[in-house]
């Protein structure tokens, strides 16, 4: 397949931010893509060259891809780094030099999709001594042989700053499209993805063995499946309610929840992002091998403890555990415990087990060890009070709170709704949890803030519409650690423009691609005609917004973009809080 096929498609996208244009020309794409290649198409969309949790990365520096450009374009470096600079994109910097190329290209080879991928593989692949050299050939090659349009989109895929506006749920809904010629369908690719985690698999499989091939999907070891999530509640009285009367409460880590994969002497862990962490907790790794049971998928939170205590500290402290060097060292200094909460695979799926079962295989598999494993605390009731006191329990041990749990639900990769819920104790005369929200812009800091950023704009996730509505601008909360860590994190996702997916009616001095996820509390959620999120849901000409909001200290590592707090989320949290004033 020729790559200026594709890219022909990216240019057409650029054109536009709404999102069932952008749904239209990926069908379009999809259907001129041969099915034996569709999933390299998804993986390149995606930004990526295989999926989240292979882990394979192609590692190549800006100031290579520059000095590839001037290479190939002929041009001093000087002056691809001004049209660099200039236009805040690598990719029309590149193709602004090939345009202008001081010497014509003999022999260029048609540039295939299929060998773009092969040598983005390459790269990827490669490590060690000579390594970067062999980098920068690959890359150079490249842009000799391909147009200055195409070599746009190939410095834009190699930066890993391709953003075509688009996420995952508009490539299910562009395949469902392509290949069966009903939106609706969406629902089974979604539940194919949420369970193996790689679109590529799915979109190839779909192509080739059509939708009953994908319908027929289970779980598998070491494709780590997409979590389940909890919707937010106030009180044990809702709890109870929500479950029929009869519910388990357990306790909520404030730590970073990984899924471990088991087969022999094979073990693999993966974070909440899918991210495969293996390599940060080696001790982890030898408390499960001592478990002595195979063919197995558990879910558990890692927390730091106390070396004296044993007491569980907070997650900023775990985080130390993220080094890429001095693991043993990070071992030593904070120690770690493992508690497992729940089972999704053991010989077979498990999913579709009720929790109490669920919970029942569980206890009888696992045998708690060496003060690094234990079963996540967690009691079975009917009665709200006693609800109330294990959460106080809890918290007194170190906890955030409770997860509620019903019974008899199954588990939902990727869904989030009732059958779990999260109960924290209630913050005087504010919201009753905390909200995860998304940086999308930022503005400049005065007095002691000079050169750093002074306050940011905030969004919450409008999954429906695969969109970050503009929500808080906040200030406060931030030390001066945390604002030099905010301009050294934010500098990779900084945009010329808005992203295409931001909704914000408020300007930002910079804007950001939404990556970065903060926790954030406030006093309450009020209607606002300045921001977006809800828009005209409550009151038309308004959205939601929050008053006098603060930063915990916590930046979500653990969290993508559209795992933050949603529209939906908001509005149930408005209502809920208009409720309780109403009853005061």
């Amino acid at each position: 397949m020729k790559f200026e096929i594709i890219v022909d498609v990216f240019e057409e996208m650029e054109k536009t931010s709404k999102r069932l244009e952008l749904t239209d020309h990926l069908v379009r794409l999809f259907k001129l893509t041969s099915k034996e290649i569709i999933d390299k198409i998804i993986y390149l969309i995606q930004g990526k060259i295989r999926p989240d949790y292979e882990g394979i990365e192609l590692g190549i520096a800006e100031k290579m891809i520059l000095k590839a450009i001037s290479i190939s374009s002929g041009l001093e470096l000087s002056l691809i780094e001004r049209f660099y600079r200039e236009s805040g994109d690598i990719g029309v910097a590149g193709e602004k030099a090939l345009e202008n190329r001081k010497q014509s290209v003999l022999f260029r080879e048609d540039m295939e999709l299929e060998k773009v991928y092969s040598i983005l593989e390459k790269i990827a692949s490669l490590s060690g001594e000579g390594s970067q050299d062999l980098k920068f050939k690959y890359i150079a090659n490249l842009l000799n042989n391909s147009t200055p349009k195409e070599s746009k989109y190939i410095l834009r895929i190699v930066s890993g700053k391709l953003r075509l506006g688009i996420a995952d749920y508009s490539i299910l809904d562009a395949l469902a499209l392509a290949f069966t010629d009903s939106k609706e369908n969406r629902v089974i690719l979604e539940h194919a993805y949420n369970i193996s985690s790689d679109l590529g698999f799915v979109a190839k499989k779909l192509a080739l063995e059509g939708l009953s091939a994908v319908k027929e999907l289970k779980a598998s070891l070491f494709k780590p499946i997409r979590p389940m999530l909890a919707e937010r509640i106030q009180n044990a009285q809702e709890a109870l309610e929500r479950t029929n009367g009869i519910c388990a409460a357990e306790y909520k880590l404030d730590g970073e929840r990984v899924q471990i994969h088991k087969s022999k002497d094979k073990i693999m862990l993966f974070s909440r992002r899918l991210e495969n962490v293996t390599l940060h907790y080696p001790d982890v790794i030898e408390a499960i091998k001592g478990l002595g049971i195979d063919n197995i998928i558990l879910e558990a939170e890692i927390v730091a403890i106390d070396q004296n205590t044993g007491e569980y500290l907070p997650f900023q402290d775990l985080m130390h555990r993220r080094r890429k060097y001095n693991i043993e060292e990070a071992m030593r200094e904070y120690p770690i415990s493992l508690n497992i909460f729940d089972i999704l695979y053991y010989n077979k799926e498990c999913l579709d087990m009720s929790y109490k079962d669920r919970r029942a295989l569980l206890e009888s598999l696992i045998r708690e060890s060496n003060n690094i494993i234990r079963l996540v605390p967690m009691i079975i009731t009917s009665d709200a009070e006693k609800i109330e006191e294990y959460m106080e329990q809890s918290i007194a041990d170190g906890c955030e709170g409770l997860m509620i749990k019903n019974l008899e639900s199954s588990y939902r990769a990727g869904a989030r709704e009732y059958a779990w819920m999260k109960l924290k104790r209630e913050y005087r005369s504010e919201l009753a949890d905390s909200l995860d929200l998304v940086i999308i812009g930022a503005y400049h800091g005065k007095g002691r803030r000079t050169g750093k950023y002074g306050a940011f704009l905030l969004a919450v996730y409008d999954k429906d519409n695969d969109m970050f509505r503009s929500i808080s601008k906040i200030g406060t909360g931030f030390t001066d650690e945390h604002l030099d860590t905010f301009y050294s994190i934010l500098e990779s996702y900084k945009l010329k423009k808005k992203d295409a997916r931001v909704d914000s009616k408020l300007d930002a001095d910079v804007w950001f691609e939404p990556k970065i996820v903060i926790e954030v509390i406030a006093s309450e959620i009020t209607l606002s005609p300045l921001h977006t999120a809800s828009m005209d849901i409550i009151r038309r000409g308004s959205g939601l917004a929050l008053r006098f909001p603060k930063f915990t200290g916590k930046i979500r590592y653990d969290k993508n973009a559209e795992d933050a707090t949603t529209t939906d989320e908001i509005i149930k949290l408005y209502h809920k809080q208009i409720k309780s004033k109403r009853e005061a």
